[in-house]
């Protein structure tokens, strides 16, 4: 039986899981294997706030092996190391626990195709001190440090106010960073209502952009400015043409020579591919991607596909698509089209990938949200406030119904609505 083995169990990649379990793994046409460093499966967008508390990972949490036991595939937790593509199989790294012994050995797993979907991590662009001094939001494990950080942090300077302000520094005010910027603002706001001693000058939010505005994606001013005009309204300090050349332990130094002291930084600017990807024996660009052809092949060996941020796939027009989740999911399906297609026929011609801009969203928390629908037509439409909260909403409640099919997800998301009416606003352990 033909062994397919996915590596990365993001957004994308559990949609493709989705496709190919049904017209492949529960028809015995293949046998399929999902691969993937965590246990669980949080939407991405959402890591921000998973930091913050405001999400609750119990009532969104996907577990790996319970969605492959219900879906007609495999589950094996593991960073990847290697790729032998001679004898077609995959290294996985040794699991470790915290406190460094070992639950499983080294192991390897068998492909006759593989699929290569880890998505990216925060680009550090080599500035002495990012990594070491730094948080970054690209995995679920790191969103709950996070959130341990700034709740401790909060309760020492409500208890001792003696310790001055809470000063966090976020760079990068694309959608990562605007959107944990306003989170935090919710955060301090609800946070005094249980019982936390919070002064309202307490929190002081830097949001640090090498740009010249905010959201430099969002082309229509309508929608960057206000998301300008929320951030500013809400107290954060907007620090624009601002470039980081060095971060220490008390907070960080601009190009111009501004220190910016800081209780706690949060690096959002930038993604590459994972450091794993350019020790493969494969073709990769200078930001670490994957090099894939239209179909999503690696330019290096057809029986290796990639999608999504940590692939760079050609244009019509000379570029390489944006690394953006609706991308990840557009190629994600295509790949599981071209699959499907190649076990019937190994010489099937396989589709194109075209990329197509349906638009992006801001949500601010509580507070605010804008963004833009069906921009591939003349710019698409824009749209703000509750309308524009309702369509971004709605693409969780998709990618809901896309994992658990209508009736499970339809009824979870019940189940989720009831809880988070039911439980605090945030999640405070």
């Amino acid at each position: 039986m033909t062994n397919i083995v996915v590596i990365g169990g993001g957004a994308g990649g559990m949609e493709l899981l989705g496709k190919i379990s049904k017209k492949l793994g529960k028809r015995g046409k293949a046998n399929i294997t999902l691969v993937d460093i965590s246990s669980h499966h949080i939407w991405k967008p959402l890591l921000h706030e998973l930091a913050a508390g405001s999400l609750d990972e119990g009532l969104n949490a996907v577990d790996y092996r319970v969605q492959a036991a219900q879906n007609s595939y495999n589950f094996e937790q593991g960073a990847l190391t290697g790729v032998d593509r001679e004898n077609r199989n995959i290294t996985l790294a040794a699991m470790k626990d915290q406190h460094g012994n070992e639950i499983l050995p080294e192991r390897h797993v068998d492909y006759d195709y593989l699929v290569i979907g880890i998505g990216a991590i925060t680009n550090d662009f080599g500035i002495p001190g990012v990594r070491e001094h730094c948080d970054f939001l690209d995995l679920t494990e790191q969103a709950m440090n996070i959130r341990q950080k700034i709740l401790n942090r909060f309760l020492q300077h409500a208890k001792n106010p003696e310790q001055g302000h809470f000063d966090i520094t976020i760079v990068g005010a694309g959608a990562t960073g605007t959107e944990m910027a306003a989170e935090m603002h919710h955060v301090a706001d609800t946070l005094s209502g249980y019982g936390y001693e919070i002064a309202e000058d307490l929190l002081r939010v830097n949001l640090i952009e090498a740009a010249d505005r905010v959201m430099p994606g969002l082309k229509k001013e309508c929608l960057y400015g206000a998301v300008d005009k929320q951030l500013r309204a809400l107290g954060v300090n907007i620090m624009t043409n601002t470039s980081v050349t060095q971060v220490t332990p008390e907070g960080m130094y601009t190009k111009e020579g501004l220190f910016i002291k800081s209780d706690m930084m949060i690096w959002a600017a930038g993604v590459k591919g994972p450091d794993v990807l350019g020790t493969l024996g494969l073709e990769v660009n200078k930001m670490n991607q994957l090099m894939v052809y239209a179909n999503c092949q690696t330019t290096t060996d057809e029986r290796i596909f990639s999608f999504g941020d940590c692939a760079a796939c050609p244009q019509p027009d000379g570029s390489f698509t944006p690394a953006r989740g609706q991308t990840a999911r557009q190629m994600a399906l295509l790949v599981g089209d071209n699959l499907i297609r190649i076990l019937k026929d190994k010489d099937a011609e396989l589709k194109e990938y075209l990329y197509k801009d349906l638009g992006g969203f801001v949500n601010m928390s509580k507070f605010y949200t804008v963004g833009n629908m069906f921009s591939f037509i003349g710019g698409g439409i824009a749209i703000k406030g509750c309308p524009a909260r309702f369509v971004y909403a709605s693409l969780y409640r998709r990618h809901m119904l896309a994992l658990h099919g209508p009736i499970k997800g339809l009824l979870l998301m019940g189940l989720n609505g009831m809880q988070s009416w039911l439980r605090p606003q945030l999640k405070l352990w």
